[in-house]
């Protein structure tokens, strides 16, 4: 069952995913990064219900504040999604 951070998270990923569905032009390197970041938040959540979170889970939510930093001139929704998705991350401590 998930907990209301992690059901938060799931919802701003889910948003995330439409947005970029919707979006023009996506720059292949970041649409690539994104779905990296997609993939280990995924397994961080797997972790973290398992009680195994490491070293490598932590700095999520820096790398999605930096993706959000890049998307940001050509695609600003997406990355105003991205900056509330790191939020959310921040305040997990993932």
């Amino acid at each position: 069952m998930l907990n209301e951070n992690d059901a938060n998270l799931k919802a701003r990923l889910k948003a995330l995913h439409r947005q970029l569905q919707e979006t023009d032009d996506i720059d292949p390197e970041l649409e690539t990064l994104l779905r990296q970041l997609d993939g280990d938040i995924d397994k961080a959540l797997d972790r973290r219900a398992e009680s195994e979170l490491d070293n490598n889970t932590y700095g999520l939510s820096s790398r999605t504040q930096e993706l959000a930093a890049r998307f940001n001139a050509r695609h600003p929704t997406v990355s105003t999604g991205l900056r509330e998705l790191g939020n959310i991350l921040s305040n997990m401590g993932i």
